[in-house]
Formats: structure tokens, sequence, C-alpha cells
């Protein structure tokens, strides 16, 4: 009888205390984890964004994201997997979203501004090919500007070319040249795997945020 008595007495208590600890809710385990899918990637694009206008503080940004969502979705949700992809995905949008920015936003808000090719420079090193383009503005205080690769000059602008290259209205990047003949569909491209690599990262923090287990 005794031990019977004991047995009841431990299931009521192990009743009790599953009612004093309910379950984490399931509207706001995928609240939770729609946010971090929504912030991740967007920092990391911000970050990328950042790198068109200082280098190095981009870098530190998106390296600095991208370690927090390591440790989030493989520390604290324990979702191994789903973080190395996640890092894996943030390293290449560091690739493609700083230049999908730069270009998008010059295209859009850009001041059209018409100028003169002076001078180009190929100062090749062992990466290849390192150009560096002078241009001119034609009006105005016939401001002298020089771009890389970065802005656009590969080449396709040649000494004396008359060109509209975009200025940016805040004055804090440097003006893009035109596009090329070959390459009409660059920033297309960009975009897509800049939008697909977002993607990616969204739903694998996401199903993380979802999937995730108590250590």
């Amino acid at each position: 009888m005794g031990g019977d008595r004991t047995t009841v007495a431990g299931g009521m208590a192990t009743a009790l205390e599953s009612r004093q600890q309910p379950p984490v809710s399931g509207a706001r385990k995928s609240l939770s984890s729609l946010l971090w899918a929504v912030v991740l990637p967007a920092s990391m694009i911000l970050g990328a964004g950042i790198g068109q206008w200082l280098l190095w503080l981009g870098v530190v940004l998106m390296l600095a994201v991208v370690a927090s969502a390591a440790c989030l979705i493989g520390g604290l949700w324990h979702r191994a997997g789903a973080a190395t992809l996640v890092a894996f995905a943030g390293f290449a949008l560091m690739l493609f979203a700083g230049p999908a920015v730069y270009e998008v936003y010059m295209k859009t808000v850009g001041d059209p501004v018409a100028a003169v090719v002076t001078e180009v420079t190929d100062q090749h090193n062992r990466r290849g090919p390192d150009m560096f383009c002078t241009v001119e503005e034609t009006g105005g205080d016939h401001e002298t500007y020089e771009v890389s690769q970065q802005e656009n000059c590969f080449g396709q602008a040649e000494k004396g070319d008359r060109v509209e290259i975009r200025k940016d209205p805040l004055g804090l990047l440097d003006p893009r040249l035109p596009d090329g003949p070959d390459q009409r569909n660059t920033t297309e491209i960009t975009l897509g795997v800049t939008t697909g690599l977002t993607a990616l990262i969204a739903a694998a923090t996401f199903y993380a945020g979802q999937r995730r287990r108590r250590g």
C-alpha cells in the first residue's frame, strides 16, 4: 500500500510540474523564427552595402553577422547543418550583395552627368587585370574622378569616349561608368544571385528556428 501511495504521489507531482511549465507556444516559435529569418539576411545585405562606402567597415559587419548567425543556429538552436549552410551562403552573399546594392542604387537614383574619359590604365597584377578609368565632367566645375573596376571600369570605355556617368546624390559613393555592349545583363545576374542567396539564408534560418532543439 505504501508503495502504491508513493507512486500515485509521484505521478501527481509530475502532472503538477507539467502544468506549471507549459510547452513553448508554436506561434511564438514561428514568430521568432520568422523574425530571425528576416533580420539576419537583411543585416548581411546592409553590411555589404556599407562595404561599398567603407570596405573595412562592411567586412567587419558582415563577419559579425555571419558569426552571430552561426552561434545562434548552431549553438543555441543546435542545428549544425543549417548553421553551416547559412555561414557558407553568408560568405557568398558578401561577394554579390555589395555590387548588387551599388548597381541598383546608382542606376535607380544616381544623377546622370555627361563626362569624357581622359585616361584608361591597367595595373596588371597576379590576380589579373586591374583597370582604372579617369573621367572628367564636360560641364559644371569639370570635376575629375578616378574609378576602378568596382565602379564598372572594365575597359569598355577608351580614352576620348564621351560617356554618361551616374553620380551618387549623397556624395558617398564614387561615380559609376555605364555598361558596355557585353554587360547588358550583368546587373540582373548579380541581383538574381543575391536574391537566391538571401532566400536560402532566410529559409535555412526559419527551418532551424522551427526545428530548434534544447541543449
